[in-house]
């Protein structure tokens, strides 16, 4: 008798486990991953040609990336994972660098060429 209590016991514990499994209850809570800088449109507008590295600086913050063989180009891109909360805002996940804005300077520091405006969205995500 002492086994078969055992038995029902062990293979009730089995069923409910394999039932919960699928629940949202037991799963594992994964953080929301920004990397780089999410830019709008509205601010890389304020990005003029003529404007010295310290303004760009003080509209955008820094870049993303700063090629040592390139030094007079400026990148900022911006990647975005969605996590737990991300995907129950219904976030979208931006991959590949899909978000990017390049800044050139000259040789004294001052912004001739911007590239990538059309790659940002309306609004920071």
């Amino acid at each position: 008798m002492q086994t078969s209590t055992v038995l029902k016991f062990a293979s009730t514990a089995l069923a409910s486990v394999l039932l919960l499994s699928g629940c949202n209850l037991f799963r594992v809570y994964t953080i929301d991953l920004p990397q780089g800088t999410p830019l709008s449109v509205q601010q890389a507008n304020q990005v003029q040609i003529g404007m010295n590295t310290n303004q760009v600086l003080y509209l955008l913050g820094s870049p993303a990336m700063r090629d040592t063989l390139s030094p007079n180009r400026w990148d900022y891109l911006y990647d975005y994972t969605a996590g737990t909360d991300g995907k129950r805002q219904k976030k979208a996940n931006i991959k590949n660098a899909a978000q990017y804005l390049s800044i050139y300077f000259d040789n004294q520091g001052q912004v001739v060429r911007i590239e990538g405006k059309d790659s940002l969205p309306a609004t920071r995500h």
